[in-house]
């Protein structure tokens, strides 16, 4: 029988994928794609952009599609032999990407294509010069043993990138927290206590079980008065990736900075950090340096009086602050400030709820209608599937997987197992990792939850509303510093009235969310604003230190840890916890693609809060406002510059002053 991989679908046959598939689909799919890219070089009629720019598109569009699916499954659904597997065949994926990256005779032809000469349009203008700079930043014009070197070398980097992430799901389900008493249990919400229960009797277990898994963890740090046990758990989770065990991860990112400094001096770089943002918005260090480092001026002062704050109620016996205590003094302290309990907020969130409000909202703002498909084939039974629709033009598959569980990562983001392209339509997945319904009760979201949501939605609408010619330019293929901006600018519309009264419903009552509640979220908005700008800028000053030239002197010391690189990047204003390291479970910039590039959540919030005004301006559920914003900006991809996109829409260049004024920092 064929494979299944290898047969003509639409739909990603997930009832009938075998992981012994992937192997053989790929091999074949990889040699596919090398008969057609060999093709398009050995053409002996003169290069035209048809025969060689969009040739080159979709060469290998068969293995693309494969291996989206196999790469996601990977990161949501998988098991030792899958990721042995895909450890297995994403080298050789790489190995072949990087010989077309690499091949001078595929470079020649493009330099020939004169997009003046052809009258080209934008798009096309765009596909050419993302072409010629992909052969320029893979080393195409490297000597032929520096070339080789640098191919080796990214495979490398893609090896060990995959180990990362294994190793950091091997520790973060290795531990767990397992209670026998109800004097262990004070302060924790009953819900909590119910699925930790649940947790236990799945593993045999009597009492209450808490995992390092973010519905479990963050509840736990959050209401747990037990400062002994909030310690553990900080500690569990902090050492992720860092334990000296079979998954330590240090060995594993003092290789990947050691590779990316090198590849970077190959190209002519001082570091990989300047690698990186020559193809960004930001463009230079300089430039990023400077937009740090107004922030950080902007924000220290505020984050100094968040942590006083904390002092004056800590629950230590000398009023000192430790990492453990964050959570739950920060907890306590919007209690008293703004009467307002996360935790009393959830029963007015069930997530089916707030799915069909965020969906409602499209429909308001955008006209699109959702509808469930049990009938698409799933990878998993917690997966939905929806078709988006427009009037009558289906525009989309929408799939939601919302539960934790051993075989899926932390965190939540959206992917695609098929981009949009001319008239083929995208197919797009949504993860998160939100508390499980229990025995009677529904899975019932915090108000940092509901936002999470609505960011990951924000993403795939990206994807979704996309209308572009070419796959490599469509939705969030982006600057990498812009991506963020569609997904941030849908988490304002959670702070508005007129859009929480649409769907918070309490999910027993029916009552609606009441008034005072939604006038103390509002108030509570800029709770901790300071403390929690200052963790992200600390998170990108991270990622800087590593991929700078200081991070890459230090990956000579072949002894180094990532904790001391951590801790002199940052400006803690706690005391350090020896063996806590936040870099070895940063999957973003050593297992995903924002090495470099993790400012960018802040960047984004500039353009995002910008943006958000004009909404404010011309009412949040505008149809024109969103209507152009859909035209200008979210259908156009990366077919040109995001700061031309931005320009079109808002009629000039970014002000930060409406971030500044939306965090409070400024009056």
């Amino acid at each position: 029988m064929m494979n299944i991989l290898l047969q003509d679908w639409e739909l990603p046959p997930f009832d009938q994928i075998q992981t012994t598939d992937y192997e053989p689909a790929v091999h074949t799919a990889l040699a596919e794609a090398e008969r057609n890219v060999e093709a398009i070089a050995t053409n002996p009629e003169p290069p035209t952009f048809e025969n060689t720019v969009e040739a080159l598109e979709t060469a290998s569009r068969r293995l693309d599609r494969i291996s989206a699916i196999m790469s996601n499954l990977n990161e949501c659904c998988t098991d030792k032999t899958l990721q042995d597997v895909v450890m297995r065949l994403e080298p050789e994926i790489t190995r072949f990407s990087m010989r077309v990256a690499t091949d001078q005779r595929l470079y020649e032809r493009v330099c020939q294509i004169d997009a003046d000469l052809l009258f080209l349009d934008i798009e096309q203008r765009t596909l050419l010069e993302n072409t010629l700079n992909g052969f320029r930043r893979h080393g195409v014009a490297l000597d032929g043993e520096k070339r080789e070197c640098y191919r080796d070398n990214e495979e490398e980097l893609s090896r060990l990138k995959l180990r990362f992430g294994r190793n950091a799901l091997a520790d973060l389900n290795e531990w767990a927290l397992h209670l026998t008493t109800e004097d262990d249990l004070v302060g924790l919400p009953q819900s909590l206590r119910d699925t930790a229960q649940e947790e236990a009797a799945a593993r045999c277990l009597d009492g209450w079980l808490f995992t390092l898994a973010a519905p479990s963890y963050i509840p736990f740090m959050t209401y747990s008065t037990r400062r002994d046990l909030r310690e553990r758990m900080y500690r569990a989770y902090g050492s992720i990736g860092g334990r000296g065990n079979g998954h330590d991860n240090n060995a594993v990112i003092r290789r990947i900075i050691q590779l990316r400094a090198k590849q970077a001096r190959m190209l002519g770089y001082e570091t990989y950090c300047d690698y990186v943002l020559d193809d960004r918005m930001v463009q230079s260090l300089t430039n990023l340096q400077t937009f740090m480092q107004r922030l950080l001026n902007a924000v220290l002062p505020a984050a100094q009086r968040d942590l006083e704050d904390l002092k004056e109620i800590a629950d230590s016996t000398d009023g000192t602050v430790m990492p453990w205590d964050v959570s739950y003094l920060s907890e306590q302290l919007r209690r008293r400030r703004y009467d307002l309990d996360s935790e009393t907020l959830r029963p007015w969130f069930p997530l089916e709820a707030v799915r069909e409000g965020i969906f409602a909202l499209y429909g308001r703002l955008y006209g699109l209608r959702f509808n469930v498909d049990t009938t698409v084939p799933v990878y998993h039974p917690d997966v939905l599937v929806y078709r988006v629709s427009d009037g009558g033009r289906e525009i989309g598959l929408l799939y939601l997987d919302m539960f934790p569980r051993p075989s899926k990562r932390s965190g939540a983001w959206m992917t695609e197992f098929r981009g949009q392209y001319d008239s083929v339509r995208p197919q797009i997945q949504v993860i998160c990792n939100f508390s499980k319904p229990t025995v009677g009760v529904p899975s019932l979201l915090r108000f940092s939850e509901v936002e999470t949501f609505m960011h990951e939605m924000g993403h795939a609408m990206h994807g979704m509303f996309s209308e572009v010619r070419y796959e490599s330019l469509s939705g969030t293929n982006v600057k990498h510093d812009f991506v963020e901006m569609p997904s941030q600018l849908m988490e304002n519309w959670c702070y508005e009235p007129e859009f929480l009264s649409t769907f918070a419903r309490h999910w027993q009552t029916g009552e609606p969310l009441p008034t005072e509640y939604i006038e103390k979220i509002r108030a509570a908005r800029n709770h901790m604003a300071g403390w929690l700008c200052l963790r992200q800028l600390n998170l990108g000053l991270t990622d800087i230190a590593f991929h700078t030239s200081d991070g890459a002197d230090l990956s000579d010391r072949l002894n180094f840890k990532a904790e001391d690189i951590e801790s002199s990047a940052m400006h803690n204003l706690l005391s350090r916890v020896p063996g806590c390291c936040t870099a070895t479970n940063f999957n973003h910039i050593f297992g995903g693609g924002y090495a470099s590039g993790y400012y960018g959540y802040k960047w984004a919030e500039v353009l995002d809060a910008d943006i958000f005004s004009r909404f404010k301006a011309d009412g949040i559920f505008n149809t024109d406002t969103a209507g152009r914003f859909r035209q200008e900006v979210l259908s156009r991809g990366g077919t040109e510059h995001p700061a031309v996109l931005f320009r079109r829409f808002m009629g000039r260049d970014p002000d930060q002053q409406a971030l500044l004024n939306r965090m409070g920092l400024i009056h």
